[in-house]
């Protein structure tokens, strides 16, 4: 590899890790908006968006720049198709973060509506997937990305918990169907981030293995076991 392609895709992984960082920010701050009925944060949550929308452009001309301008293979064409992917993934989890701001200022406009149980815990194993795919990505650890893809499960659980609480809530009061569904919407855009990340992890195992394991999940256990043997 050239010292010049060498540098390119070391600002390139740069740029990502910074765009990671603000996205899962503002997840961060959706939770809090959701959960903890802070209103101030919807705004902040809103505005930053304009700015990620710029920044992936941003990456994406990169990647294509370099694609144009260096004769990639192997495994640096795999690392640039999956920046890409990323690129695009963390694009519209920023797009979900502000979908759920937007649910959350519905919510809070029925102060007496009770937040289920369960979403507090569904939105932190989000937030903790995006984190975890974070990480996996900086230090190449292909390990924390199945734990990634294995963490997906309980998200899912705990939005079966989260509709199965609103639905007994509707039961009970009729009054409260429509904070209700603007509930439900933001459960299902938290659901959306995880398996966002979920895709950013499945990403990875593609870029250090070389495996591509999206809808063939077994395989991560079958890497497992090479990776023991080996």
């Amino acid at each position: 590899m050239s010292k010049h392609l060498q540098r390119e895709l070391e600002q390139l992984n740069r740029k990502l890790m910074s765009l990671f960082g603000d996205v899962e920010r503002m997840i961060n701050l959706a939770k809090d908006a959701l959960c903890n009925q802070k209103m101030e944060l919807v705004d902040i949550i809103i505005a930053s968006d304009f700015q990620v929308d710029e920044r992936e452009v941003e990456i994406e001309e990169d990647c294509l720049k370099i694609l144009a301008l260096h004769q990639c293979v192997a495994a640096d064409l795999r690392r640039l198709t999956t920046v890409l992917k990323i690129n695009s993934d963390l694009e519209r989890i920023a797009d979900l973060a502000c979908n759920i701001a937007s649910r959350a200022r519905d919510v809070h406009a029925y102060p007496y509506f009770p937040i289920p149980d369960y979403l507090p815990e569904m939105v932190t194993k989000a937030c903790l997937m995006v984190r975890m795919s974070l990480d996996s990505f900086v230090d190449s650890d292909i390990e924390l990305a199945k734990d990634v893809i294995k963490l997906d499960a309980s998200v899912d659980e705990y939005h079966l918990s989260v509709i199965s609480e609103l639905r007994d809530l509707m039961k009970q009061d009729s009054g409260i169907v429509e904070p209700a569904l603007h509930c439900f919407t933001a459960a299902r855009q938290v659901e959306r981030i995880a398996d966002l990340a979920e895709n950013i992890a499945e990403d990875m195992i593609y870029y250090i293995d070389g495996e591509i394991v999206r809808h063939h999940h077994e395989k991560i256990d079958q890497i497992s076991e090479f990776d023991k043997e080996n």
